[in-house]
């Protein structure tokens, strides 16, 4: 497998957005090192590597460090061209789009559907779920004209980089109904993305990295929980 020693990656197992990278060097059949990393207390290589934002994920490629997820995509997808599947388009319209819905699912859809199941109040959260419906609903429009009549997946016949991008957030998905009673891609309302999210899940370089929805399920409890006390806590104070 290419990759090897040359590439490291920062990262901690429950990120949708470490996930993103781990699904690109999946299906692109690269090898890394995964260095984990624990953001309570962060590892002088993370802090080093990510001076600006001290987040995770980042790739290392020769020594040299690539931060924020979709700039970590689109990197493995240039330096490693010709290697695996292609993830953006040739087409430089066809490539624009698909970096406007993958820039859509970060700027819009996940702070509603944060808001839905982590905001503050009972308004808060009712009008995140009434904007996570409307963002939902435009992704699946999008489903529908980036793929093509009755293509599986946003880069058409095969997984593209919107695919990848949206696949990240699979597992929380997953597990969102049970955590907060949300089904983010309900089969009735958005039935294509319903479709796609079993589609995508189903193969077989994606089930090599998705992480257990169980463990997803008891990591989503116990932030809730550290949140619900460090709230509690800021109300005694005031």
């Amino acid at each position: 497998m290419a990759g090897g020693d040359d590439l490291k990656l920062l990262g901690l197992w429950a990120s949708p957005y470490v996930l993103r990278v781990k699904l690109a060097l999946s299906l692109k059949g690269l090898s890394y090192e995964n260095v984990e990393e624990d953001l309570r207390d962060k590892s002088e290589l993370l802090l080093k590597s990510n001076p600006v934002h001290q987040k995770v994920p980042v790739l290392i490629h020769g020594g040299k460090p690539i931060c924020e997820s979709q700039v970590i995509l689109q990197y493995i997808d240039e330096a490693f061209a010709g290697t695996g599947p292609s993830l953006l388009p040739a087409d430089p319209y066809e490539r624009a789009v698909a970096r406007f819905w993958a820039a859509y699912i970060d700027d819009k859809m996940l702070p509603a559907w944060n808001q839905s199941t982590m905001g503050k109040t009972e308004e808060e959260r009712a009008e995140g779920k009434k904007q996570s419906v409307v963002t939902v609903e435009t992704l699946e429009g999008a489903l529908r004209d980036c793929g093509g009549q009755g293509k599986p997946f946003f880069g058409g016949d095969s997984v593209g980089y919107v695919d990848v991008v949206l696949g990240g957030l699979l597992g929380w998905v997953r597990a969102s109904e049970e955590l907060h009673g949300v089904r983010p891609f309900d089969p009735e309302r958005t039935p294509l993305l319903a479709a796609w999210s079993e589609r995508f899940g189903a193969l077989d370089a994606v089930q090599t990295v998705m992480p257990d929805v169980g463990r997803l399920l008891e990591f989503g409890k116990a932030l809730m929980a550290r949140l619900a006390a460090a709230a509690a806590a800021g109300a005694s104070n005031n």
